[in-house]
């Protein structure tokens, strides 16, 4: 019977890490100067346990700033800096978060990003209230990209989650059962 016990657990503990999505910032263009992110967030819903994957080249960089810093383009009160070119920020809490890149002149011309993460379950629109509009540039190739799903193709969806935690349930009785 403990040992059913402790599958059950460890499969209720799991299953929230499965609805994680990591979305790469800019998508195949990566964190340049030329991005739009402000189109770029547009139809995303950001869910705390998700995380975003910054590529960029030697010339940028991601900052981690206040809102007011991301108001202003100052890097000099980041709250973290990363500069390995490949950086996997987690979205750890709900609520407003702000990046820029600290390189002069590049947050100027729109290589920003705010993003709004909602508590698993939560619905929210997906920049933060009161965010600046940021003009941006058509991605190269000249046409601007329809707006993405809500989640990542093939990602499972909220609804998925209640049919899994049905299944862990029934699952759990029939282990206890079995022991």
């Amino acid at each position: 019977m403990g040992f059913a016990a402790a599958f059950l657990l460890l499969l209720l503990l799991a299953a929230p890490a499965a609805h994680a999505v990591q979305y790469t910032v800019g998508d195949s263009a990566g964190w340049t100067n030329s991005g739009d992110y402000e189109g770029w967030v547009q139809g995303k819903a950001f869910t705390v346990g998700d995380t975003l994957l910054f590529r960029y080249g030697g010339s940028h960089a991601v900052d981690v700033v206040s809102k007011n810093d991301y108001d202003n383009c100052n890097s000099g009160n980041a709250l973290s800096s990363h500069s390995d070119g490949n950086t996997v920020i987690p979205l750890s809490n709900p609520g407003p978060m702000y990046f820029i890149c600290p390189t002069i002149g590049h947050c100027a011309g729109g290589m920003k990003l705010a993003i709004n993460v909602v508590a698993a379950g939560g619905n929210s629109p997906s920049t933060p209230s009161g965010s600046p509009t940021t003009p941006g540039t058509t991605p190269s190739g000249g046409s601007t990209p329809s707006p993405p799903s809500p989640r990542p193709s093939g990602a499972p969806s909220i609804m998925n989650s209640g049919f899994v935690l049905a299944f862990l349930a029934v699952l759990g009785a029939v282990l206890a059962v079995m022991s």
